[in-house]
């Protein structure tokens, strides 16, 4: 019979926790994040009504 030989770690089950590895120096809430996609969208619809082509 064919063995099986892989290997997990036992705590995680081969899945990484990436918060606590890397800290970025930009932290935003999804509020934020949300208001700005929300900004971004009103103001490309703006300079379309605007500026057409």
């Amino acid at each position: 019979m064919v063995e099986n030989k892989v290997q997990m770690p036992g705590v995680f089950g081969g899945l990484m926790r990436y918060d606590s590895e890397f800290e970025s120096k930009f932290m935003f809430s999804p509020t934020s994040v949300m208001g700005f996609i929300v900004a971004l969208i009103l103001f490309v619809i703006a300079i379309k009504i605007f500026f057409p082509l």
